[in-house]
């Protein structure tokens, strides 16, 4: 029986991706030695960091003046070294979920944090507008574009008055992205860019430096940027799936094609949400996420969630169950889920209806 993955995290990898690692791990570049063996500082390897920073540049259109590194400890790390780095006296943050919150939470350790806008008295069924002014006194402003748990998103790069900070780990590269309003953007890679492992960031350059406090080593940025991101050994088999993954989604159009295959992918799917009687969205219809689809049983229908769970797993869907904090169910939709895996989880949506 055939597979359909809508894990959150990690994620689908395109077929071709994991097999060429696969190939690399039993043999780098005919060396004999498996990419997961070799010295990070062999001459093979300086390539492949070279080509995916390369492609992270060219994809995202990231003008000059930005580096991009690649660091381990995933957005969670990233909760405090983004403060570490930027947050001189205060910083705003827009609390739109699990996510957010606890991005703010480590930010508190450096400074000030205020929140600006919030949807939490909604159960964040609604992703909270972003001002146009924020109060000029603080360092930046922190967002996340996406939030995996509640099923939100903000798919825009809003205009703001301060320096734009965003955690994209759910949705960069699902969309073209103006990297010249952000001062920094980091993103775990185990949704759309790699397997769990590395994590990016975009900094831009002339903002480092800036905090007034004394880094550890470890934390400044500006060592990665200086280094290469080859300060310390570096997560090197998620480097090189993130370096594939780039090359199949340039071949495959770019941010531009993959913007518009994540629009089809969930209007078929919302769309059968909507229409079928036993089923409903959990977020509003302006905040509805492109990457994580959140839906649950219609009030009348709540005994029937876990004989749907079960009725689709013997279909072969993977990942749907819901977060514990919203329930029903969550179809991941990522750069590398297929329109063929949305119209398998439809008809089994579909068939359940028609037995009840």
């Amino acid at each position: 029986m055939k597979k359909y993955n809508f894990n959150a995290g990690p994620s689908m990898l395109p077929r071709e991706v994991i097999e060429n690692t696969a190939k690399q791990i039993l043999d780098f570049n005919g060396s004999g030695l498996s990419l997961m063996e070799i010295s990070h500082r062999a001459k093979d390897f300086q390539p492949v960091v070279d080509e995916a920073v390369s492609l992270f540049k060219e994809l995202l259109d990231i003008p000059e003046g930005y580096s991009v590194i690649f660091l381990g400890g995933g957005a969670s790390l990233q909760f405090m070294q983004i403060p570490a780095n930027f947050l001189i006296k205060k910083a705003a943050y827009i609390n739109s979920g699990t996510w957010a919150k606890k991005a703010m939470k480590e930010a508190k350790h450096f400074g000030e944090v205020v929140e600006i806008a919030s949807s939490s008295d909604a159960n964040f069924t609604f992703y909270p507008q972003v001002p146009n002014s924020v109060p000029a006194d603080c360092d930046y402003l922190h967002l996340t574009s996406n939030n995996t748990i509640y099923g939100t998103e903000l798919r825009v790069d809003p205009d703001v008055n301060v320096p734009l900070i965003s955690d994209m780990s759910s949705d960069i590269m699902s969309r073209p992205v103006d990297v010249s309003k952000y001062t920094a953007i980091y993103a775990g890679a185990q949704k759309n860019l790699s397997m769990a492992g590395v994590t990016v960031i975009i900094v831009k350059d002339d903002m480092l430096g800036k905090a007034p406090r004394e880094l550890p080593t470890m934390l400044d940025y500006r060592t990665h940027v200086e280094k290469g991101s080859m300060f310390n050994t570096p997560p090197v088999v998620p480097i090189y799936t993130l370096m594939e993954n780039l090359r199949w989604l340039k071949a495959n159009g770019g941010v531009e094609a993959a913007d518009k295959r994540a629009h089809e992918r969930a209007e078929v799917l919302y769309a059968e949400i909507d229409r079928n009687k036993l089923f409903k969205g959990t977020v509003e219809e302006a905040s509805r996420s492109l990457m994580n689809i959140c839906f649950v049983m219609n009030d009348e229908y709540k005994e029937l969630e876990k004989p749907f769970f079960d009725f689709a797993t013997e279909r072969g869907m993977v990942g749907i169950k819901g977060h514990r904090s919203v329930g029903g169910f969550r179809a991941s939709c990522y750069n590398a889920q297929t329109m063929e895996g949305v119209q398998a989880l439809v008809k089994a949506m579909q068939e359940f209806e028609a037995q009840h």
